[in-house]
């Protein structure tokens, strides 16, 4: 069983920015895609960004677009999500997933990934 390890939550004013990491707990990993999620408290999980391993291509959603930044460091097997201009409104717990198993698609949904980060928490202050 791989684990996913994120780290870089923390408390932040509006304007600022963070960098988060994702690593799994096992060096002999290796994934499809690897993407970040989102969940504020009484609202849905919510895509924030993926990466694909093969041609390095990037989605993003449409609330991050401009801002977020996700990639990857192959030697270290770490993705990052560089967040700036951050808002109030990105305030949720931040998710890191791993796709396995080879899906149809861009990676925008939650139940295209097998692995999943306990998650950090990011709070954007106004």
């Amino acid at each position: 069983q791989v684990q996913l390890v994120e780290s870089g939550g923390g408390l932040v004013q509006a304007g600022g920015s963070l960098r988060l990491s994702c690593a799994p707990s096992r060096r002999t990993f290796s994934a499809y895609a690897m993407a970040w999620f989102r969940q504020a408290p009484g609202k849905e999980r919510e895509f924030v960004a993926a990466i694909y391993w093969s041609g390095d291509s990037t989605y993003y959603g449409d609330s991050v677009e401009g801002r977020f930044t996700i990639s990857r460091d192959n030697a270290k097997n770490t993705v990052y999500l560089q967040m700036n201009s951050l808002k109030p409104e990105d305030t949720a717990v931040y998710y890191c997933a791993a796709q396995i198993s080879l899906r149809p698609g861009y990676g925008l949904r939650v139940y295209d990934y097998d692995y999943w980060g306990q998650g950090t928490q990011v709070t954007v202050s106004s």
